[in-house]
């Protein structure tokens, strides 16, 4: 899951992470058409991954990997040392990663603040994917063996959506929502955006009834930019909007509190490398199974994630979701009889 989120109490810093989305998505557009652009940002992509990999490296190991990477000329390909300091003031206008060199430990660079490069969703789904683009550039042979998921409601609208929410202005959307009859025509102010299970959603303020609502881009039809703006509320934080959701389904009438699962020991190792919610916490374990506590608001998307693995998970608290899960249960049932 990826989400693009912003503390609205720092407005400064949302212009910017606004401005370095844009910037990058920009670039990407730029680089389809562009070949000596697509490869000198082949490069900025390729020096942030290797030193990110290797911690702390010199420069001569920089050149050695370069050689061997496949997107240079070869061994004798070097990358002269003012083009390297050149990318590295490049790297931190676009990307806004600073890469420094530490003279004490043998002149090697490294990343200030790699933690936050590595919490920031964004920059890291952008980073690994066109690495891996780096990679099937370097040899056409890998390019049946990486398979991509394709997110269909990300290609269209979305960089009109982080435009606009650069530049704090109001859009018109055209939107049909599943189980509608008919599209309605309305305006929101785009407060942010968020990517979950292959689906891109725009979460904006409605000026008609001054409630927040959350929008499928796969159900937008069409949108145009206005010249109203909006003033995001300086308390406004996207986390804490979703504090204890498993997805997009905020329900205010749905509680956060603790719920309980037993999960089988062959999904065990599933779970640990991609946990359910961020709250989770193994509290027990045996050979047979292990019990993870989570603080979570128990909403619809939180029953289709439980079902996902439905065989191999147990709710054993709350009573009402537990009831929950053995109707849904129930239901999937009938439908084999």
């Amino acid at each position: 899951m990826l989400k693009i989120t912003f503390k609205q109490s720092d407005g400064e810093c949302f212009i910017n992470v606004c401005k370095q989305i844009t910037q990058i998505i920009s670039i990407f557009k730029m680089l389809i058409y562009n070949t000596m652009a697509a490869n000198l940002f082949g490069r900025y992509v390729w020096l942030i991954d290797t030193i990110r990999r290797h911690k702390r490296i010199t420069y001569a190991e920089i050149n050695k990997l370069w050689g061997k990477s496949g997107l240079s000329y070869g061994d004798e390909d070097a990358i002269p040392l003012r083009t390297f300091h050149n990318h590295r003031l490049a790297i931190q206008d676009i990307f806004g990663v600073t890469i420094e060199c530490d003279i004490k430990d043998g002149y090697k660079y490294y990343i200030v603040n790699p933690e936050q490069l590595e919490n920031d969703g964004l920059r890291t789904w952008l980073i690994d994917s066109y690495a891996t683009l780096n990679q099937l550039h370097a040899d056409e042979k890998l390019a049946n063996r990486i398979q991509f998921e394709n997110i269909p409601s990300g290609n269209k609208f979305l960089t009109t959506i982080v435009e606009a929410m650069r530049l704090n202005t109001v859009i018109e959307i055209t939107h049909k929502g599943f189980g509608k009859s008919r599209s309605n025509t309305f305006y929101i102010e785009p407060y942010f955006v968020k990517i979950v299970n292959r689906r891109w959603y725009v979460i904006a303020r409605s000026p008609y009834d001054d409630v927040i609502r959350t929008y499928g881009l796969d159900r937008i039809s069409s949108i145009s930019v206005t010249d109203e703006t909006f003033t995001i509320p300086e308390d406004f934080d996207a986390d804490s909007y979703f504090e204890g959701c498993c997805g997009v389904i905020t329900d205010e009438t749905t509680d956060i509190e603790k719920v309980v699962i037993r999960v089988s020991c062959n999904a065990q190792e599933y779970i640990e490398t991609l946990p359910l919610h961020s709250s989770q916490r193994m509290i027990a374990q045996d050979a047979d199974s292990a019990t993870y506590e989570y603080t979570i608001r128990p909403t619809y998307d939180f029953f289709q994630t439980i079902l996902s693995q439905a065989d191999k998970i147990e709710v054993l608290e709350p009573e009402w979701v537990r009831d929950v899960i053995k109707l849904k249960a129930k239901n999937i049932l009938n439908n084999y009889k």
